[in-house]
């Protein structure tokens, strides 16, 4: 049996999440494997290095399947690029090791959050970026994401909707930068909680705004409290950027 890796980009403002649902295939998943099954005649299930939410996209998530088709790679990404929705492309794809897993063998995983800081926002923009339109004072956030750095128990940055019995993970780096209007927002992690950076880049926002100091960033992540966090950044902002292994 092959094990086929695959690196895919998606803009997921269509989509109900990556992962299949029991109900409804508008998924990620869901939209690959049916277009692998008809291409191989087999019973594919695709595994992805993490879950991202409705409305969430990706520039670089990393999947494997196995599969005893005798298919060239570069005919499964044809075959998929054709019969794929054009808002799902598989960017690349290769056959690797049987002891391979997306999820597993994954070291950290960096999320990209972008946000239109200007007073009326960019209409080309506006499916894949917050629109903020009152003046963030970055510095003010690069500071306050410090606190955020390293090992610790991230309760207060998890949805009540997460199901993980620890809350502790490591942040490896936090980088705040800016083009223009457009705010880039890159976190790396080991690890990441439902809803963690959208929670993360929510309290960043209202630090940003003079709403909460940089320091009351630490108090929020020690109170391991998610009632004592920000609000949720929208969806539409977040990419899963990229995966290391």
């Amino acid at each position: 049996m092959r094990n086929i890796k695959m690196i895919v980009q998606y803009d997921g403002s269509n989509f109900k999440g990556f992962q299949r649902l029991k109900d409804n295939d508008n998924t990620i998943q869901g939209k690959i494997e049916d277009v692998l099954c008809k291409l191989t005649n087999e019973k594919i299930e695709i595994i992805g290095s993490g879950r991202t939410d409705m409305g969430v996209h990706a520039i670089g998530q990393t999947v494997n399947f196995k599969t005893n088709s005798k298919e060239s790679v570069e005919r499964i990404q044809k075959y998929l690029y054709n019969y794929l929705p054009e808002s799902i492309v598989i960017k690349s794809i290769e056959e690797v090791n049987d002891r391979f897993h997306s999820r597993y063998n994954a070291k950290s995983k960096t999320y990209l959050y972008k946000i239109d800081n200007n007073k009326f926002h960019n209409p080309f923009n506006r499916k894949y970026s917050y629109h903020i339109d009152k003046l963030l004072n970055l510095e003010l956030m690069k500071e306050g994401s410090k606190y955020l750095i390293g090992e610790h128990d991230f309760s207060s940055f998890a949805s009540s909707r997460s199901k993980k019995k620890s809350h502790v993970r490591t942040i490896q780096s936090i980088s705040i930068q800016q083009e223009n209007d457009l705010i880039e927002i890159y976190v790396q992690g080991d690890g990441f909680l439902y809803n963690m950076v959208r929670i993360i880049v929510g309290t960043l926002v209202d630090v940003g705004l003079g709403k909460i100091s940089p320091e009351e960033v630490k108090t929020i992540l020690e109170a391991k409290d998610r009632k004592i966090a920000c609000d949720t950044a929208p969806a539409k902002g977040l990419f899963l950027y990229k995966v290391q292994y």
